[in-house]
């Protein structure tokens, strides 16, 4: 008979065992990787009110987002081969990064726009995470699955317990928006495309074989994204798909680069290239009588004119928009849009050519879509590798194409721009290493 002080020990030492298995098995890896990824989409303070981000000045998020990257700096150190991390680093990212930071040392407040550069970075080291912890093709699909499911999970709480929030008011800032889904975000526009992610990865897990967990994923991330208001998102998600897996299943999967690059071209020119062109304006007009996108037209010539004045190394980062500099520049009573309450010029690209200059529009442009689908084309041909490229390809094409509408490139940890960085390294590390499943380990 054993006395109570025997069972303890047991029982430690049992727990011991438990953890140093968790320890040197898959479990823990998997398990950051899903919480990284679940704080990333729905960060420490969810359900804010409607306005600009205040992440870089918030206690909560400082201390949060600091750990964040303590956490993933330990984890790619200590949990993940050295060379795989080596393999990942890109010429053209560093050279991007250069231009970053010199927009930082460029700023109007550098201290506060290095403040702010430092999430921005830990965002992206945090992605990286995401992508290179799991170490097997089932447990990145826990991961995907798990920090989607919390995601919807607080969504869709919100809706009930948080109404006010979680949705858009009548006396919010935008009150035209009233009704519009938001969930835990600050803005519907972030919102949809978010869920527009969740369920390109809820089919990514159909495609592997998990049915009940994909289809739900992808059904509950579909119905709120058909709630945030957003059409332009809800077209773009079967595009993506389309233009992305379509061509595979006639054996033609090395054209998806080129009708990636097809389909981003003919949006920039239906989208900034009418603003370019009067030619394109007039043919725009006959088509769509009134086509402003919602008054982005009058942005988007503002930033092309402002641009033009500051061509090589911009206006700094975090410099722009919201700052004195835009509130002293008169304002023509027939613009569509007051540019003095304007958080963002919406067009990614536009607003890292005002920021940054032309050349690290150009840098971003090898870096963000080159590179990507020179690494789509270099994926080995085993299964696994190939569905989670065509999700990553997915991802990234949606991206994109939204950010000819929307803003997201290096602002802070928007959490779509967490997902285009993850698109892009995910699409590097498919092309480099061989993805197993657990069972043909």
């Amino acid at each position: 008979m054993n006395n109570t002080g025997s069972l303890k020990r047991t029982d430690a030492a049992r727990m011991g065992d438990a953890l140093a298995g968790l320890l040197a098995g898959r479990g823990l890896p998997t398990a950051v990787a899903a919480v990284l990824l679940a704080i990333l989409l729905i960060s420490f303070k969810p359900f804010v009110e409607q306005g600009p981000s205040e992440t870089g000045g918030d206690i909560v998020n400082q201390l949060g987002f600091g750990g964040l990257g303590a956490v993933s700096i330990f984890c790619l150190f200590t949990l993940v081969d050295r060379r795989r991390l080596a393999c990942l680093l890109s010429p053209w990212w560093l050279v991007l990064l250069g231009f970053f930071m010199l927009s930082v040392l460029n700023a109007t407040d550098p201290s506060s726009a290095f403040r702010t550069a430092v999430f921005t970075l830990i965002g992206v080291l945090a992605a990286i995470t995401v992508v290179v912890l799991p170490r097997d093709a089932d447990a990145f699909s826990a991961a995907l699955a798990a920090a989607g499911f919390a995601l919807l999970g607080f969504c869709y709480v919100g809706l009930v317990l948080y109404p006010d929030l979680a949705k858009h008011t009548a006396n919010s800032l935008e009150p035209e928006h009233a009704g519009f889904w938001r969930g835990t975000f600050s803005h519907k526009n972030i919102a949809g495309p978010v869920m527009a992610c969740i369920s390109l990865a809820g089919l990514h897990l159909l495609r592997r074989g998990w049915t009940w967990t994909g289809g739900s994923l992808f059904v509950l991330a579909i119905f709120f994204m058909s709630n945030t208001g957003s059409k332009t998102t809800v077209g773009l998600v079967p595009l993506a798909v389309l233009l992305v897996i379509g061509p595979s299943l006639f054996g033609l999967r090395r054209l998806v680069p080129l009708v990636f690059l097809g389909a981003l071209g003919a949006a920039t020119v239906g989208t900034v290239g009418i603003v370019l062109s009067d030619t394109l304006w007039g043919y725009s007009q006959q088509i769509a009588p009134g086509l402003t996108y919602t008054g982005r037209t009058a942005l988007w010539s503002f930033l092309i004119e402002m641009i033009g004045k500051k061509p090589w190394f911009g206006y700094g980062y975090e410099s722009f928009w919201g700052t004195p500099f835009i509130f002293t520049i008169d304002q023509p009573f027939d613009r569509a849009w007051d540019i003095r309450g304007i958080v963002h010029g919406h067009n990614g690209y536009l607003d890292l050519a005002v920021l940054m200059g032309l050349p690290a529009l150009a840098a971003a442009m090898i870096a963000f879509i080159l590179v990507p689908l020179r690494d789509f084309l270099r994926v080995p041909h085993r299964r696994e590798n190939v569905l989670v490229a065509d999700l990553f390809m997915s991802i990234l094409l949606f991206t994109a194409l939204n950010a000819l509408l929307e803003s997201f490139f290096f602002r802070r940890v928007d959490p779509v721009w967490i997902f285009f960085v993850i698109a892009i390294f995910g699409l590097r590390f498919a092309a480099r290493f061989p993805i197993s499943t657990r069972a043909s380990d």
